[in-house]
């Protein structure tokens, strides 16, 4: 006797939906990760080129400066916590994205950076 080889057409389409769900997800959080890690990687190359006499004001126009390149959307140079530990400048940043999924469903993610 031959068997039958295959997929029932049930769990393709449950497959289907699946992968579906999951590159669903995916395009909306990539574009939020790599938001973040931008905004990460300015953070630490305007504390590193901040030099020890530089004042929060200064630190601020120069986040601002490569804002006006990246275009954050999340950040700004408001919300930047700027400190100063052991003689070095510690610029740090966090807040929450949400990223509306379907419907009433939405993916909240919490972002936190700091340029140590």
């Amino acid at each position: 006797m031959n068997k039958q080889r295959g997929m029932a057409l049930s769990s393709l389409i449950f497959w289907c939906i699946g992968i579906a769900l999951v590159a669903l997800i995916g395009m909306k959080v990539v574009p939020s990760v790599l938001e973040y890690k931008t905004v990460l990687n300015t953070v630490k190359t305007v504390a590193n080129e901040a030099g020890a006499q530089s004042t929060v004001a200064d630190i601020r126009k120069a986040f601002d400066k490569y804002d006006n390149v990246n275009d954050f959307q999340s950040v700004s140079a408001q919300d930047l916590d700027i400190t100063k530990e052991g003689g070095q400048i510690v610029v740090s940043f966090s807040y929450e994205k949400r990223i509306p999924l379907f419907a009433n469903v939405s993916l909240v993610i919490d972002y936190a950076g700091s340029s140590n």
